[in-house]
Order: C-alpha cells, then sequence, then structure tokens
C-alpha cells in the first residue's frame, strides 16, 4: 500500500462546534491507482484507536499481496483517523493562526466527523461502491456509523469487537487515561508536541489492561523463577509498552481521541440505536471475542439483533479485546466467504 493525502477545498464543519479550512486525510491504498471503470473490488479498513492507516503494517497477516485482503487483486483503502498523530488534521497540526500546534484549539472529534471526513476521500477517489467495509474496535464504531450515514454505499460490512454506543464501563476506562494525561504537569503547558509523554505513557498502560484478559497476562508475563521476590516481568511489560507508544504519538492526539470514544452513538438524532440500526442495508458480520471484556460480546450480539439479516459469530481468545489483531485464522475463516 502508499501513502497518499487529502487536503478538503473548503470548510470543515465539525459535529461539536468549529471548523478549520484545509483540512487533511492521510491514506493508504493499492500501488495500482483507482481509476473509472475499475473493476477490482473495494475493501475499505477503518483502522482502530492508536493504529494507523497502513493497515499492512498493523494487520500483516491480514493485509497484502496473497493475503485475505489482498491488495493486488483487490482496491484496499484504509484512512487515518481525525485528530490522529499520523498526519490528519488534529490537535499536533499546525494552526495558521499561531505557527504552533492546534493543542487545545482544535475541534472537538467526534465519530460521525471522522466518518465524513473518510467519505470525502472515497469522493475524491470516485469510488461509488465499497464492496466489503471492516472495521475493529473503534474501527468498528467508525463501520457502522458509515454503513447508517450511507446506505447505499456499503455492500458488505464486518464489525469486530465493538458497539453501537459507548457504555458507561467504557467511558470510565477512557476518563481515567484522560486523567492520567491530566496529572502530568506539562501536558496543560502545550510548550512542545512532547508534553504530557509521561503521562501519556502511564495512560497506555491503563489501555492495555482493558485490552488484555487474565489468562493472557497469565501466558505472557509470569515470572520464571518461582522464587522471585518482587514480581517485576508484568511491570516492566507496561513500561515498555508506555515507551514504545509515547515513541509514535503524542498526548494531545491521544486525549482528542479517547475523547472521541465517548461520541460514540449511533442511536444520537435518530430515534435510538434500534431504530438507527434497522436502517443499514449491507450484508452485515458481527464478530464477538469470548474474553473481550472492554466490548463484551452482549454488545455484538445487540448489534446483530438490530442489522437486518445480520449474522453474529464468535471467536475464542486467550487475549480478550486484542484478539482481533491476534486471532488471524479465525478471523480469516469467517470474513473469507465475503470476498468471493
Amino acid at each position: 500500500m502508499i501513502k497518499n493525502e487529502y487536503i478538503h477545498k473548503g470548510t470543515f464543519e465539525f459535529e461539536a462546534g468549529g471548523s478549520i479550512d484545509g483540512l487533511k486525510v492521510v491514506y493508504h491504498s493499492s500501488e495500482r491507482p483507482w481509476q473509472k471503470g475499475d473493476e477490482r473490488k473495494v475493501i475499505w479498513i477503518c483502522h482502530a484507536l492508536t493504529a494507523n492507516s497502513d493497515a499492512e503494517d498493523w494487520w500483516p497477516e491480514l493485509v497484502g499481496p496473497e493475503k485475505l485482503f489482498d491488495t493486488e487483486k483487490y482496491f484496499v483503502v484504509c484512512a487515518n483517523m481525525l485528530g490522529s498523530a499520523y498526519g490528519s488534521s488534529g490537535p499536533a497540526s499546525i494552526n495558521p493562526a499561531t505557527g504552533k500546534p492546534f493543542y487545545f484549539d482544535f475541534p472537538k472529534v467526534t465519530v460521525r466527523d471522522i466518518v465524513r471526513a473518510n467519505d470525502l476521500v472515497r469522493r475524491h477517489l470516485g469510488i461509488k461502491k465499497i464492496d466489503l467495509m471492516v472495521g475493529g474496535s473503534i474501527g468498528g464504531f467508525q463501520s457502522v456509523e458509515w454503513a447508517v450515514m450511507e446506505p447505499e454505499t456499503i455492500r458488505n460490512l464486518v464489525l469486530i469487537a465493538c458497539s453501537c454506543r459507548t457504555t458507561p464501563w467504557l467511558t470510565a476506562w477512557e476518563e481515567s487515561q484522560r486523567m492520567a494525561l491530566e496529572a502530568d504537569p506539562t501536558f496543560r503547558e502545550c510548550a512542545n508536541i512532547k508534553g504530557g509523554e509521561a503521562g501519556l505513557k502511564c495512560a497506555r498502560s491503563i489501555a492495555l489492561i482493558s485490552y488484555r484478559s487474565y489468562e493472557g497476562y497469565n501466558l505472557t508475563q509470569a515470572e520464571a523463577d518461582i522464587d522471585c521476590m518482587f514480581a517485576d516481568r508484568a511491570g516492566s511489560y507496561q513500561r515498555y509498552q508506555g515507551k514504545k507508544l509515547a515513541d509514535r504519538f503524542d498526548a494531545y492526539s491521544y486525549y482528542y481521541l479517547a475523547k472521541s470514544v465517548d461520541s460514540n452513538n449511533i442511536g444520537r438524532g435518530r430515534g435510538g440505536c434500534e431504530a438507527a440500526l434497522a436502517t443499514i442495508k449491507a450484508h452485515t458480520i458481527v464478530i464477538g471475542i469470548d474474553s473481550d471484556r472492554l466490548f463484551p460480546v452482549c454488545e455484538q450480539k445487540f448489534l446483530a439483533d438490530h442489522i437486518p439479516g445480520a449474522e453474529y459469530k464468535e471467536i475464542t481468545s486467550r487475549f480478550g479485546h486484542d484478539g482481533f489483531l491476534l486471532e488471524n485464522d479465525q478471523l480469516k475463516e469467517v470474513i473469507e466467504p465475503l470476498m468471493n
């Protein structure tokens, strides 16, 4: 896949208020460009919270030449979310009025804003129909929102480990991460884009616990020494993962994306979730993960129960929510029939 960028000509209005000119969306797509009359099937991947538009990088077992989402056989697209740290417009972007990053002057971002921006890319490319849209976690938020917003555009829809409305449980996890960022005094100073780095490391550690499972930690982070006095392997792992994210992300983008999670509500202004889901026309498969405690399977079953004709499938994993990135063989078995 190759990296591209789309610059919107005109003003982009945000759902929660505010606007910017020259909105930018970074996206990756198959190397062979999309052309008028192209007969390839279009596969659109919506990425999760801190991932990026290079789906071959974070989903290497499923995306790429001769993989399930074959980037040579199909036209595969993944667009970077608004507010992210990977080039699309967000708090880390330069504010033309100050010559410095927007920081907190950037408008609040909702899931609907992200989808509207991504749909601008689709229109820019001249794609009329998306043969398969797939999204896991926060990418699932985008996918189901898009299917409601543009019901005639998406033919097949795969929703993995997600929900149609943010629960109090999820908001509590997100707020705990934002509190970690706010506890870092450099975060509010906005002196440079690396502000809040210590808070970001802590936020990542909190998030990681919600993504994994009791069994998964015991399987991968158990102490090798049966006589150890102070267990530290799991602690070292948390610190490593915190630093790993801080090396590639910034606290301000993380704060905005965590807040965008709270905006997920497919039924807002549409008569409730059930009414909104009933308008989806895409052939839909909803996939739950048996050990996912961030998005328990009851949430995916709700989606399947209220999207007309939807199928529910459940995969098994020891690794909780992150199973959608790890259980590739099971995912392939469920999704592959849609590729024909």
